[in-house]
């Protein structure tokens, strides 16, 4: 709890509009949470067509994506933020084995259960890398 307390001192995601998409709801509020009190305001999504809804919708400053949702996998959402030129990262558990990896071996993975820092880490680098 310190370490988000201080995360919400110093708010390194300002502003930031984040794409939440993960079909476990206790870890979307766990990430909500931990975006929310670094500075970032989440969009939070449990299913393909609620992510792609919202990629029409909102304009994404970066994105969150767990590999599979249920039975569907997030591929349709990666190349979506792919042709938006919006970067992302996955956060799974399934990091050996998932082909649909292959696709985007370049991105980066978080895996899970990661800690707070890590996530805001990542996401801070990403948004740098992106010039927002």
């Amino acid at each position: 709890m310190e370490q988000l307390a201080k995360l919400e001192v110093s708010a390194p995601l300002r502003n930031a509009q984040v794409l939440i998409v993960e079909d476990d709801a206790i870890l979307l509020m766990e990430l909500e949470q931990i975006l929310r009190r670094a500075g970032a305001q989440s969009v939070m999504c449990r299913t393909v067509s609620d992510a792609l809804a919202a990629l029409r919708q909102g304009s994404m400053s970066v994105a969150i994506l767990n590999i599979r949702l249920g039975c569907e996998s997030v591929a349709p959402i990666a190349r979506e933020l792919g042709n938006r030129g919006i970067p992302f990262v996955f956060y799974t558990g399934q990091i050996g084995g998932d082909a649909s990896l292959m696709e985007w071996a370049d991105r980066r993975i978080i895996a899970k259960p990661a800690q707070a820092s890590e996530i805001i880490e990542v996401i801070g680098s990403l948004l740098r890398e992106r010039g927002v």
